[in-house]
This record gives C-alpha cells, structure tokens and sequence, in this order.
C-alpha cells in the first residue's frame, strides 16, 4: 500500500521499532515530518548503518513493518545485508520499467538474473508474470542449455546484466542459432554506449533501468533514452554526500531514496550511488522527473557484475589464509564484461601447493563472485595497497 509521508511515518513509528529508535537518535517525532521537505531533518541511513542495526536486531533491523509471515520471500545480498520480499508487481516495483522496454502480456521473456539467495531473479519473474508475461527463469550460467530454450520457446525479451546478453548472443551466433530477441531490459552494471549500439546492430532494443535490493525500482529509460524516470512509489532525492541536505535540480549528489510502501522502512537511504536530478519535461510525455544516469560512487563498495564488493567482505575472507601477508582484489573489464582477480603475496617459507584453489573455492562460498588468483611478488603488491582496486575502463 502506498501511503503519504506523514502516514507513512506514523505506521513505521508504530510498527517498525527499529525505525522509531531511528526517530528518537536524531531527535525527532513523526509531527517533525509531515512532507517531503521535512525529510531532510533525519540523517540519511546508509548500507553499513543498515548491516549494524540488522547485526543488532536479526534479520531486519526492527525495520519490517509487517509480520514475517506476510512475506513472499526473504533474501541474503552481500555485506550481508537482509532484504524481505513482497508477492506480484509490488516486489522491487519493476512493472513501469518493464512497460517502458515494450514487455507484453503473453511473449516469453529470459530472466537472466540469479535466483539464489539474493531478490533480482524473483523481483523480476513476479513483475514479468504479474505482466502477463510468460518467463524462463535462466539466470546466469549454463548458457548452452538457455539458448536450447530462447529458441524453442521463441524467447523475444531479455531481463540480466548487458554483458550477459552479448556472451549469450555471442555463443548463439557461435552455435548457429538465431534467436528472436527484440528488446532487452538491463541494469547492475554501467551500459557503455558501445554496448548499446552493438546490441543494437543485432536486433536488439536495450533499455537501462535501476535500482538496488534494498529499494527495487528507482529508475528507468523510455524511449528517448535521455534519463531514468523515477517512479511513483519512491522519493529520490540528491543529496550532498557530507551534509545530507537535498541538492539544487541539476547538482551532483547521493541517491537518497524513500519507499512510499507500508511493509519496510527505508527513509532517507542513502545507496552510495552519485548522480542529479534532470526536473525538465521529457518528450515522451512521462511527467516524473528523471535522474541523469549513473555519475559514479561514494564509499569503499565497488559494484563487480552487478553485486558490491565490500572490502570488509575481503578482509574477513582472506583471515582464513594465514599464509597470504597482503592481498588486493583487480577489478578489470574484458570484452563488456567485468574480471575480478585476488593478486596474493605470500608470506616467507609458506606452502603455497594449493593456495590457489582453495581462495578460489572460498570465494565463490564468502564473497559469491568466481575469481582468478595470482600470486605476486612485493613489486607488484607494495606495502599499503588498497583492498580493492578498479583498473575498469568505460569507453
């Protein structure tokens, strides 16, 4: 259900405790927020926040609204960070950016996104078939077997990351298949133009939207392709990423988003994204402002195939290797399509015999992410290296 601002703040501070003790830290009650305006008087809540009040008070923080049992799902994303799932169109809010790709009622769509453990294969099967729309949970991998099935089922819409849409056209061309896909909705990862053009050449129409686990839908292309409308169900605003005060139209910020939604309260949350808010009329006719695409990130997380990587998450991984002295995970880009690598400099007389793999099988279970290992000397590896470096180049 979707509420107004103060109605919404007055059910959270009657049904979500965790949030009323938000309330009550930053000095406020819900008479202190009763518009749009006022909700930059409470701080904005951030994924690291989020992580601690869930560590606190498991699984969410005190921030479900709703019995447990009312849910649909439950999720685990990286961090680890809990998300709960509603049924149908509400889950993730993906219906208007599905509509805006030109996804029907009754054509076959791939879903492309993984179903295990984290919501972006569920949020999207229950929006497709919430459309009408008939879906072929692929995920990612076993390309093989879902390219079979695009051509036997006549698949014509694709919902994944843009880069797993070249690799399965790539291995279909390389097989001998000709598939009938004719549009494509794609998000988690930055859509070079290059990409869009080339996808484009191959009959197929892509759209970008985005969003996040913990919000769903916060924006999509139309037609014009100049910008992502906001929906309607979510308040975004940009911020400045020290202050948390909302921004001029037009000014680099934070996403800061709200959910105009009973079930789970996230106000004021900041998803560590930059971009700003483009409020003039788009010639499609949509009258939701738009935000100007993706403009970079605050924070030590970096995005890798559409999932963060914390360096956190990198740390406690690599505290079950005493025989590595530093480590730095590289973040490349091959072909549109992102590598992560574990460079590892061993310690003094350490077994090395089966390093490699046993980092390799480790981080497929703590972090999720298939990697390769290198081993490496203190040239390349100096002292103070950062967890993480992104060596990614968008052109």
């Amino acid at each position: 259900m979707t509420l107004e601002i103060a109605e919404l703040i007055a059910h959270f501070y009657d049904s979500a405790p965790g949030f009323t003790g938000r309330l009550q830290a930053a000095g406020l009650t819900p008479d202190d927020l009763q518009a749009v305006e006022d909700l930059a008087k409470l701080p904005v809540l951030r994924k690291d926040d989020l992580m601690e009040l869930q560590r606190q008070d498991p699984p969410f923080g005190g921030m479900l609204a709703i019995p447990i049992s009312d849910l649909a799902a439950v999720f685990q994303s990286p961090g680890p960070i809990y998300e709960p799932g509603l049924s149908g169109s509400r889950f993730g809010g993906w219906t208007s950016a599905l509509e805006s790709a030109g996804f029907r009622s009754g054509e076959v769509v791939i879903n492309a996104f993984g179903y295990h453990m984290t919501p972006a294969g569920l949020s999207f099967h229950y929006g497709l078939d919430a459309m009408g729309c008939v879906v072929l949970p692929g995920g990612i991998g076993n390309q093989d077997q879902q390219i079979e099935a695009m051509a036997a089922f006549g698949v014509t819409g694709y919902v994944g990351l843009p880069s797993y849409l070249k690799a399965l056209l790539d291995r279909a061309e390389e097989q001998g298949f000709a598939l009938k896909l004719s549009h494509a909705l794609v998000l988690a990862e930055p859509l070079p133009d290059s990409l869009r053009q080339e996808l484009k050449r191959r009959g197929v129409a892509v759209f970008q939207a985005y969003g996040t686990a913990e919000c769903g839908n916060l924006g999509y292309e139309c037609g014009e392709q100049s910008g992502w409308h906001i929906p309607d169900n979510v308040i975004v605003q940009i911020c400045d990423i020290n202050s948390g005060e909302p921004l001029p139209d037009g000014e680099t910020g934070e996403v800061v988003a709200t959910l105009l939604s009973d079930h789970y309260a996230i106000i004021r949350f900041g998803v560590g994204d930059l971009s700003s808010i483009n409020p003039e009329p788009c010639p499609c006719g949509r009258e939701s402002r738009r935000l100007n695409g993706w403009q970079g990130r605050i924070g030590a997380a970096t995005k890798v195939r559409g999932m963060f990587l914390h360096p956190a998450q990198l740390s406690a991984m690599m505290k079950r290797f005493p025989e590595v002295a530093r480590f730095q995970a590289l973040v490349t880009r091959e072909e549109h399509r992102d590598a992560l690598a574990i460079h590892v400099l061993p310690k003094a007389g350490a077994d090395l015999n089966d390093l490699v793999p046993r980092i390799r099988e480790t981080a497929r279970e703590a972090i999720k992410f298939r990697v390769r290992v290198a081993i490496v000397d203190e040239v390349m590896l100096p002292e103070g290296s950062p967890p993480i470096k992104d060596e990614r180049s968008w052109e």
